[in-house]
């Protein structure tokens, strides 16, 4: 038996705003998404989340707390996908895109409408509104 992926998604709180990618692949190509990604076997969930940040963002950051689990089996069109979520705040790192972010920025306002998976909710249940 197979049971769901597992990922890690990021809300990294900077310069007054949230840090978002721009997906650079399918699924949601071209939408904003918080930074993150799947665990490698092997790997804790919480290295997997700095790891994710840092590839996406060039940010180091430090894991402040766990946001919560999202485990809805229709939440990633690849399959069922099961994300640990963590707030983060930047120690460390320079601001850009790499790995599988075509682009990253602060926002400050929230775009609700080109957002990627469930990130819509997952930024509500972090505070934004």
């Amino acid at each position: 038996m197979v049971g769901p992926a597992l990922a890690v998604d990021v809300v990294i709180k900077f310069r007054g705003g949230v840090v978002l990618v721009r997906r650079k692949n399918e699924p949601y190509r071209g939408r904003w998404a918080l930074p993150g990604g799947f665990v490698e076997y092997g790997e804790r969930v919480e290295e997997a989340a700095v790891r994710e940040a840092r590839e996406e963002t060039g940010l180091r950051v430090k894991l402040q707390r766990l946001l919560g689990v999202y485990s809805d089996p229709d939440r990633d069109p690849r399959g069922h996908t099961v994300s640990i979520c963590y707030l983060a705040r930047k120690v460390g790192g320079r601001l850009r895109s790499g790995s599988d972010a075509k682009d990253v920025a602060v926002f400050r306002k929230i775009p609700w409408g080109e957002l990627a998976f469930d990130h819509a909710q997952i930024l509500k249940d972090a505070g934004f509104k």
